[in-house]
């Protein structure tokens, strides 16, 4: 069955990750100003190495007790933004092809501000799909968010494909629901993935250039 819809998530796909985490460090050194980066750098590469989530949690409990987490990892949130410099530099390429052949959607853990945000990029026109988790109320890999895109968007799981760098939040979530899953190997996901980790998607890109050729094959 031929795909109709391609989610996309929104950081590591369309705009790098580090801007987040940059303000999440930054949240923690609020707290913790002797707070080491290259310790937290190095835990980031661990969590992307496990794909196991929650990131944001086990970078904040490293440095920060239990009880400050909730605090600091919304203090992250404030001070979190996508410069223009950080969408991908595959991203307007890609996007035009891709609108071509399918309807496109947003299935992403971000805030409202994500809109405005592509709309300052001018990218925001090639989606016709939403499910933004501050707007949906549920974030991935909460099934609540892809009922909500699938809904959305009036196609059955078969019809819909989600393209992600999470295998925990994106892949493994969606293919549960019988959706078509792309791992996108950049941003959070691991420079090296294992065998084990490749098996799960059904297919595993490392660009976005490649991700038209993969989703026409996923038949």
């Amino acid at each position: 069955m031929r795909p109709s819809v391609v989610f996309l998530d929104v950081g590591g796909p369309i705009y790098g990750d580090r801007p987040y985490y940059e303000g999440l460090f930054a949240a923690i050194r609020e707290r913790r100003p002797e707070a080491s980066a290259d310790e937290f750098w190095a835990e980031f590469e661990a969590c992307r190495r496990d794909q196991k989530g929650p990131f944001t949690k086990r970078l904040t409990s490293r440095f920060l007790p239990e009880e400050d987490l909730e605090d600091v990892i919304a203090r992250g949130r404030d001070l979190w933004h996508y410069p223009p410099e950080s969408l991908q530099p595959d991203v307007r390429e890609v996007l035009p092809v891709l609108a071509k052949r399918y309807r496109l959607g947003v299935l992403a853990n971000q805030e409202r501000w994500i809109r405005e945000t592509m709309r300052r990029d001018r990218i925001d026109g090639y989606f016709d799909v939403w499910a933004v988790s501050a707007e949906v109320g549920a974030e991935k890999p909460d099934r609540a968010i892809f009922d909500h895109a699938l809904h959305a968007a009036g196609v059955t799981p078969a019809k819909a494909v989600m393209v992600g760098d999470r295998l925990d939040n994106d892949i493994r979530a969606a293919r549960e629901l019988g959706m078509r899953t792309v791992w996108l190997l950049r941003g959070e996901a691991p420079p090296s993935p294992t065998k084990r980790q490749l098996a799960v998607p059904d297919a595993a890109v490392r660009t976005l250039t490649e991700l038209p050729d993969a989703v026409a094959g996923l038949r």
